[in-house]
């Protein structure tokens, strides 16, 4: 999808200190012609966010409505799945529409992108904690000799990266941290980011699923193709380059579709690439209230994430109530996904899988 399909911004919702910020005045001048609106915080635009009439202009709202503001919190928090930590994020929110997305039920609906200016003030926590950490004491799931720092926990940086350079900030951050690499997981080919030169110290996950079921639920993403096609183009520009699998989301024919998916990689990426592989697989988690805005924009995506004969509730370490897959169910599942890619993809490590 072309950057101008993704986002067209005509309306920017600002925060009165992201003017103060060279970062901020740079992309208020890029988009000179949109409307302007100051609002108290990021978090609370109740044009945006739990407002019923938003959900009939989902997409609408998120190609055309930026939101810009100042992070608070520049705290650290450790993670150990994916990463050592969760770095202070420099985005909330995203210009695509995954329908099984955390974000929208956290925020409230469409939930489109809200950019933090003080890129400068995150980079510094950043440098700052990994300058504590020392060496990594030894080889360990996330990373053989770096600590990890996941940076877009609650975004996609590819898509951040077309509309201002906090993702190049990021990037030759991590450049100069002896000690420690970035990492972000992206649905999205921003190919501005080849030019980045990340010298390995960033790694990029694409995140990857059945065509035909992505075609469903990962609405205005790239085409699966076109993000397998990718992976040597980034290798080669200096990032380390790994996949997702995620969601893995059960439905009668599944294991087939997953098979040809491991063939397409296997078939299209070269052996530079394979002998760097790793991945992370994660099962669909939903939630009632995603289910209930979902109806509203799109009821399709519900017939494959609204299992509840195969789902069951379960506490989120955030302490809200979601679905997963059933217990001893799950596990089985998941035992046949790894099974089905140690036939199909010897060679891909699995990091995390949950």
């Amino acid at each position: 999808m072309a950057p101008r399909d993704l986002i067209d911004i005509d309306r920017i919702f600002h925060e009165p200190a992201v003017a103060d910020f060279p970062r901020g005045r740079e992309i208020l001048a890029r988009y000179p012609n949109a409307e302007r609106i100051e609002v108290p915080s990021h978090w609370n635009i109740p044009e945006l966010h739990g407002n019923e009439g938003s959900v009939e202009d989902w997409v609408r709202i998120k190609r055309s409505t930026l939101v810009l503001g100042v992070k608070k919190g520049l705290a650290m928090r450790p993670n150990g799945r994916s990463a050592h930590f969760i770095a202070p994020s420099t985005s909330n929110g995203c210009a695509m529409s995954c329908s099984y997305c955390y974000v929208p039920r956290r925020k409230g609906f469409s939930n489109p992108i809200s950019l933090f200016v003080n890129v400068e003030a995150v980079c510094a926590a950043i440098a700052r904690h990994a300058g504590k950490q020392g060496a990594l004491p030894e080889p360990d799931q996330i990373d053989p000799e770096a600590w990890v720092y996941d940076l877009g926990e609650n975004g996609d940086l590819s898509v951040d990266a077309m509309i201002c350079d906090n993702v190049r900030d990021l990037v030759a951050l991590f450049r100069g941290l002896p000690n420690a690499k970035g990492s972000f997981a992206t649905k999205a080919v921003n190919r501005d980011l080849l030019a980045y030169d990340p010298q390995g110290r960033t790694r990029i996950r694409f995140s990857l699923m059945p065509a035909r079921i992505a075609r469903i639920v990962d609405v205005r993403t790239a085409p699966i193709p076109e993000r397998i096609a990718a992976i040597d183009d980034f290798l080669r520009a200096g990032y380390e380059v790994h996949v997702n699998f995620s969601p893995v989301i059960l439905y009668e024919g599944w294991e087939a579709d997953w098979a040809a998916l491991f063939d397409a990689i296997d078939g299209t990426i070269s052996e530079a690439a394979k002998a760097q592989l790793a991945c992370e697989i994660i099962m669909l988690t939903h939630n009632a209230g995603l289910h209930a805005v979902n109806l509203g924009w799109h009821p399709k995506a519900e017939d494959l994430l609204w299992r509840p004969d195969i789902q069951e509730t379960k506490r989120s370490e955030g302490g809200g109530e979601n679905l997963r897959y059933r217990t001893g169910w799950k596990g089985k599942w998941l035992a046949r996904f790894k099974a089905l890619l140690a036939e199909r993809m010897p060679y891909c490590r699995v990091r995390y899988a949950f």
